[in-house]
């Protein structure tokens, strides 16, 4: 196993020269500087905003919380934890939101690729659904999640993957579950595939410290959890919300940031982070301010997911709520990787 140490860069800059000590003292997000890229250094296309990919609604009111694309049947998959008021099957009556958050009960949509509803299912017990894993095969396709919500946080303990049933209630201890714990003890378990490279990268924490694992999906599938590298999550010390990730080749990319309001107003342009970091050494090879759709109301980032049409070159999406509290809408944009 690789164990590496990530070192964040400031903003859309590259890693530190050799020989040169960086600043490592953490500052406050508010007031780190955004500086320009290096003149000797051409920015990628990721620096670029994103282009509106689609524009939707989800089953219920609450926000988007990640979404993952089986393109060959024209499909989106994306998570929402469950509003107030809602009565699933065999409960006794109606949750609010916040214990739905604590019990880590979701609603899997699944969307055609325009942002029309195709079905749903309702996970109970999974958590909060930072991210989701798609993996394709020759009879359907695979979902990766999150799986045994602590009831203290409502986030999970370990990961899971199952077939998609429309309008199936599936609770934590359902018997066709495939069940991961890779790291015992540790919670805030989020994963992302790249069936591509068949690596599949892992967010957890332990301690209150979040940190990311890769594995080979073949061995992780047959619990043999020996991670391919480990090492903390790059910018955990701005503090801002971990919003999204996603895997491709030798790169993870991450969103952080929070809606629009008193603290990040909208004047400033946001405080959403998007970093495209090394898995071979774990550093941050890119970060910046992303200034993708910056008009939307509140604009809180939401999900990240790469989409591989036949015949294209791979792209970054990244996802956005808008809307008031109880009608929440999304959109999603692209943007090339190289």
């Amino acid at each position: 196993m690789a164990t590496v140490t990530a070192t964040p860069t400031p903003w859309a800059r590259a890693a530190p020269t050799p020989g040169r000590k960086p600043n490592t003292a953490p500052t406050p997000h508010h007031k780190r500087p955004a500086a320009a890229p290096l003149p000797d250094r051409k920015p990628p296309a990721l620096a670029a905003a994103g282009r509106q990919l689609l524009a939707g609604q989800l089953r219920h009111t609450t926000v988007l919380q990640s979404f993952a694309f089986d393109d060959p049947r024209g499909h989106i998959y994306a998570l929402q934890v469950l509003p107030s008021g809602l009565q699933l099957p065999g409960e006794d009556a109606p949750l609010s939101h916040a214990e739905r958050s604590r019990n880590g009960d979701l609603c899997l949509n699944r969307l055609t690729l325009d942002g029309f509803p195709a079905g749903h299912m309702y996970l109970k017990g999974f958590g909060h659904g930072g991210s989701i894993g798609l993996q394709p095969s020759t009879v359907g396709i695979t979902l990766w999640t999150e799986w045994d919500a602590n009831p203290r946080s409502g986030y999970g303990r370990g990961v899971c993957r199952f077939r998609f049933t429309p309008g199936r209630v599936m609770s934590r201890d359902s018997g066709d579950l495939r069940t991961y714990r890779p790291v015992p003890g540790s919670t805030s378990n989020y994963p992302a595939l790249d069936v591509v490279h068949h690596r599949l990268l892992l967010r957890y924490k332990t301690r209150g410290v979040a940190r990311f694992a890769l594995y080979d999906l073949t061995q992780f599938g047959a619990r043999r959890f020996r991670p391919l590298a480990d090492f903390p999550q790059p910018g955990a010390d701005l503090r801002l919300p971990f919003q999204g990730m996603a895997l491709y080749g030798n790169h993870a990319y991450q969103l952080l940031g929070s809606a629009y309001g008193p603290d990040n107003p909208a004047s400033s342009g946001g405080d959403a982070r998007l970093y495209r970091i090394d898995l071979r050494t774990g550093r941050v090879v890119w970060e910046q301010l992303e200034r993708t759709a910056p008009d939307l109301d509140p604009r809180e980032p939401e999900g990240l997911a790469i989409l591989h049409r036949r015949g294209d070159e791979p792209r970054l999406c990244l996802g956005f709520t808008e809307g008031p509290a109880g009608a929440r809408r999304f959109r999603l944009y692209y943007k090339a990787l190289s």
